[in-house]
């Protein structure tokens, strides 16, 4: 399995170098800049980048990077991406530095999103966020809620490397929607602590996304009722997100 680097970048954005040896791939460089800087301090070559979504803060570096080292970019084959020479719909396993690793499309944040799976470690873009989700910009409730679904049927110990630095500013929707869950009173005093330390919350850990993010839980009895009250429809799983995503939106 290769290592992960995380890249703090912008104000909020991780950027992911995977690396074995001394080669490397790069997860959504939204600025070269920081990934140059990077590689040449851990003298590493770059060999590839993946690409989760079109959005600028995720493929920014992209023209500098492939130029500067002839990467090849594997990218969502419906969305605009530059430079993208593998195309891709989601379902291809692809090898990143001799690792086999699966291409799940999860559509909703943008129509074409993709998340990248490697053993245990899943990098999921703007999919699934520390106690929250992406806003939906392109896609339907239905289909962010089938990609979560997705996200969610996989193992406990996935590591999951979200592309923003969101959980302790989700933290308090969740605690909004259930009071009374003593797993989110916990993470919230675990967050402050390594943020007060200047620490990422990244890699998240899927467990405690099931027992703390609502967008998770949304045949949990608490948050059933708590949808209801906002107008959900009792039983619709599909609804019950569209609701907790509308009162987030304004929360």
């Amino acid at each position: 399995m290769f290592e992960i680097s995380l890249i703090p970048a912008f104000k909020d954005n991780y950027i992911f170098v995977l690396s074995a040896g001394r080669r490397a791939f790069v997860v959504d460089p939204g600025d070269a800049a920081p990934v140059f800087d990077h590689l040449q301090a851990a003298d590493l070559a770059l060999a590839g980048i993946l690409i989760t979504h079109h959005h600028a803060d995720h493929q920014g570096g992209v023209a500098a990077l492939q130029a500067a080292t002839g990467a090849e970019v594997f990218a969502p084959a419906d969305e605009s991406i530059t430079g993208r020479t593998r195309p891709l719909r989601g379902g291809e396993t692809i090898k990143v530095l001799d690792v086999p690793v699966e291409v799940m499309a999860v559509p909703g944040h943008t129509l074409g999103h993709l998340a990248y799976r490697a053993g245990n470690a899943l990098f999921c873009g703007d999919t699934l966020f520390g106690a929250g989700c992406g806003r939906l910009f392109e896609g339907t409730p239905g289909q962010m809620a089938a990609s979560l679904a997705r996200l969610a049927d996989l193992p406990d110990d996935t590591r999951v490397y979200c592309a923003h630095e969101y959980t302790a500013m989700n933290l308090p929707f969740a605690q909004a929607v259930e009071p009374e869950n003593p797993a989110i009173v916990a993470r919230q005093a675990r967050v402050a602590a390594l943020r007060s330390a200047g620490q990422p919350t990244v890699p998240l850990l899927l467990a405690e996304e099931k027992a703390t993010n609502p967008f998770l839980r949304c045949q949990v009895p608490a948050v059933l009722a708590v949808a209801h009250r906002l107008g959900a429809v009792d039983g619709d799983p599909v609804s019950v997100f569209a609701a907790l995503r509308t009162w987030r939106n304004n929360f």
